[in-house]
Order: structure tokens, then C-alpha cells, then sequence
């Protein structure tokens, strides 16, 4: 039999954990896939009758300018379910959008998937109504959600395992990364992760390479490596480095930029500053001691601060249910204090403390094959039909 689904992304890990997915359904079964879809999705196939790559916007008021596109999207996406009429729909993440979506498409009569849970547990936890009364399926990617879900009466929930755990694999060594971008793989090596949104690189990376510009006026050894995400622009490095050249009238750190290499960047680096969200997991499976990092804009972190309810931002620190990484978020993300912080975690002794930490994180999320486990529950799940699906 062949399915056709319908699949939603909004972000950059959205899409890739989605084009992963793709895959391993393809492997199981005839399937064809039209929706939102991002670089990665398009390259595995995918129809996109709207491309992703600017819908993810990060703050209120960033989120309100954005209004008009998104009902543009949200009008399309309607028409287009109801015109095709997919077996079931697979929204990933992007709950700002996707929790409207589900509600929309599910009085249409159609199955709904949820696959990577809101973090409705962090905040906002009324968003769990829409989940109970809107979604057939919910795949859970962090091990402790499945539980969090069934104490709150929702039991239609598959903890399938992080996609992460296999896919983080660094194509280089440390040597052959340095070799190939002039690092001198014995001295100090800091990673600069800035994030993947405009809105991020725009407010977090200057305050990345004013401390790179501190801790080489301390030590003129260290050298830093500015790991680009692919949809982000050497155009807005330049301007962040205009903004520290502005301050210090010259720059003495060593920082080179690479795009798309983020995993071998942070195998190289013997120490990261990584800006709050997947990234932090990533770098903690890689084993790099990190420093998660964070600032918005003053009104959206007014307006959302209040709404958290977890003890710690950090997704690393969030698993590990402890404090693993030193957070530093908005007014405490200084140069001052993240270059003090780097510096603690470049002592031997202390770096040597969290790669073993980081390994027992990484350990508790299994051996991979999650985005295989999530097909299989998927295929489970449209073969069974809907009389047969489990009752919350």
C-alpha cells in the first residue's frame, strides 16, 4: 500500500531530524511526502508546497511582524491537506505553529503525529489540552517525557529514542580539522556556536567575539573557530566583528569561521560557548565542556521568563537533571563572565571532569537508531488504522 503524508517543519534540527525520518520510512514502505519543508527535507524528497527556511522566528514581537506570512502559510496548508487528503499528517516541533496546525487539520478528520514533543513541561503547560484533544501519536525524543505525558493522562505517547545520538559523528579528527584550516592542534582551541537564527547571531555573537578579543589579550595562544550553521551568512559575521572592531579599535584574537562543519568544529575544540537549544546536546555528545549561552531581547525575555518553569535552560542540563554546564543568560551573558568561565573549564583537571560527565549523558540516550524506531512506529500506527489506536 502506499501512503502519502503530509510533513511540517519550521526550524533548521526540525528539518533535519525530519529528512532522517523520510528516509527510514522509505526503507520501510511506498510513501510519498509533500508540506513545509527545509534544505534537507528537499534534498530527501519531499514536495514543499512552502519552503521553511524563514519561517523560524524566535520573541513576540518578532513573532507578531510575522503574522501575515504565517496565515498565508497556515490558509495554504489547510487547503492543501484537504485537497490531497494524506493519510496522516507529521508536525515536527515547531509547536508555536504546529499546535494551531493540529487543531485545524484534526476537525478536517485528519490523523495527526507529533514527532519531537513541545517542551511543554519547561512552560506553558496548557498547551497540553491541545495535545490531548488534537494528537493521535506523540514520538518522544527525551527519555523522560514519556512518563511526564502518562502522570498528566496522556498515554498516546512512544519514546522512540534521540535522533541525535547516531548522527553526531565528526567527519575529521582534531588533527586533520586543524591541518586543513591552519589550528595548531597542540595550543588552545575554543568553539563559538552564535546559534541559527538572525535574531541570535545578531544579539549573541558579538558578545562571543568580544570575549574571544578578552581572552586573547589574556592568552594569545587560544584560538577560536566560529562554527557557521548553514543557513546563516558570512555577511552577518562580518557585521558582528564590526560591532567588537568598533569597541577594541583593532582585534588581536585568531578567529576563523567554518560553515556547516559545527561537529568537527567542537571535536577540534578543547573547550565551547554554545548558544541555548539542540546545539547544546549535540556538543555534549561530541564531549566538548561547554558553557551554554543565551540573550534575547529585553521585552521578549520579560514577557517569557515568567512562563518557564523548569530549573535549567540548557538541553544538556535539562537531561542530566543537574547543572552540568554553567549557564549564562541574558544580563549574565557578559564577555567577562563567559571568558572567566572558559577559562575554568580549559584547566586540565576540570575539563577532564566534565567529558566524563558528558559521556554519562550521552549514555543515557542509548546507542541510536531512533529516527528507524520512529518509521517503524509510524508504519505501526497507519497499518493499524484508527479504530485501533491507544485511548488516553
Amino acid at each position: 500500500m502506499k501512503y502519502r503524508l503530509m510533513i511540517v517543519v519550521g526550524e533548521d534540527s526540525g528539518d533535519a531530524h525530519a529528512a532522517r525520518l523520510v528516509e527510514r520510512l522509505k526503507e520501510l514502505g511506498d510513501f510519498e511526502f509533500f508540506g513545509v519543508a527545509g534544505q534537507k527535507l528537499r534534498q530527501s524528497g519531499v514536495e514543499a508546497v512552502v519552503q521553511a527556511d524563514n519561517l523560524s522566528v524566535v520573541g513576540l514581537p518578532e513573532i507578531a511582524r510575522s503574522l501575515p506570512m504565517f496565515w498565508k502559510v497556515f490558509r495554504k496548508l489547510k487547503n492543501e491537506a484537504t485537497a490531497r487528503k494524506p493519510d496522516a499528517v507529521i508536525l515536527v516541533d515547531f509547536p508555536e505553529f504546529n499546535l494551531k496546525l493540529a487543531k485545524a487539520l484534526k476537525k478536517r478528520g485528519l490523523k495527526i503525529i507529533y514527532y519531537i514533543s513541545p517542551q511543554i513541561w519547561a512552560w506553558r503547560k496548557y498547551r497540553l489540552s491541545i495535545i490531548k484533544n488534537n494528537v493521535d501519536l506523540l514520538l518522544s525524543i527525551l527519555p523522560f517525557e514519556k512518563a511526564w505525558y502518562e502522570a498528566h493522562g496522556f498515554s498516546k505517547v512512544e519514546y522512540v529514542g534521540n535522533p541525535l545520538v547516531r548522527d553526531v559523528v565528526p567527519k575529521m579528527t582534531k588533527e586533520e580539522f586543524c591541518l586543513r584550516h591552519g589550528l595548531n592542534s597542540t595550543t588552545p582551541i575554543v568553539a563559538l556556536l552564535g546559534g541559527s537564527r538572525h535574531k541570535e547571531i545578531v544579539r549573541i555573537l558579538p558578545v562571543l567575539f568580544e570575549t574571544a578579543e578578552i581572552m586573547s589579550r589574556k592568552n594569545a595562544e587560544i584560538q577560536f573557530v566560529n562554527a557557521l550553521a548553514p543557513t546563516r551568512t558570512e555577511a552577518e559575521v562580518e557585521e558582528a566583528k564590526e560591532k567588537v572592531l568598533r569597541k577594541f579599535g583593532s582585534l588581536k584574537a585568531k578567529v576563523i569561521t567554518v560553515h556547516d562543519k559545527t561537529y568537527d568544529a567542537l571535536n577540534a575544540a578543547d573547550v565551547a560557548a554554545v548558544t541555548s537549544g539542540t546545539a547544546t546536546l549535540e556538543t555534549a555528545l561530541i564531549g566538548t565542556p561547554l558553557v551554554v549561552v543565551y540573550k534575547t531581547s529585553w521585552i521578549n525575555y520579560k514577557l517569557l521568563r515568567p512562563l518557564i518553569d523548569v530549573p535549567h535552560f540548557g538541553l544538556v542540563n535539562l537531561i542530566a537533571k543537574e547543572r552540568v554546564a554553567t549557564e549564562l543568560i541574558q544580563d549574565e551573558f557578559t564577555p567577562e563572565n563567559l571568558a572567566n568561565e572558559l577559562f575554568r573549564l580549559l584547566d586540565k583537571k576540570e575539563n577532564q571532569r566534565m567529558r566524563a560527565r558528558l559521556r554519562q549523558i550521552a549514555d543515557s540516550l542509548g546507542h541510536g537508531g531512533a529516527s528507524k524506531r520512529a518509521a517503524k512506529v509510524i508504519l505501526e500506527f497507519l497499518n493499524q488504522g484508527e479504530s485501533n489506536q491507544p485511548k488516553s
